[in-house]
């Protein structure tokens, strides 16, 4: 999946945490509510701004950066 039409990063908002479309709602947000239990029908309930490809795209942003981290010796 392309995640970068959905996952914005903008200086000026939330800090410039990776967020979904724009909106202040921030992939760590929807990691954090899936990682605490609630399924993606429950926070399309809170949020009903979402869509299920917003949560593939956060998966997808996660497992991308994930590829991408690195531990260097000290």
């Amino acid at each position: 999946m392309d995640y970068r039409k959905i996952i914005t990063i903008e200086p000026g908002k939330r800090g410039g945490q990776p967020c979904i479309r724009g909106l202040r709602l921030t992939v760590s947000d929807v990691l954090s509510y899936l990682a605490s239990g609630m399924s993606e029908a429950q926070v399309i309930e809170d949020f009903p701004e979402l869509t299920p490809e917003d949560f593939r795209a956060c998966l997808a942003f996660a497992a991308d950066r994930e590829r991408h981290t690195r531990v260097l010796k000290a």
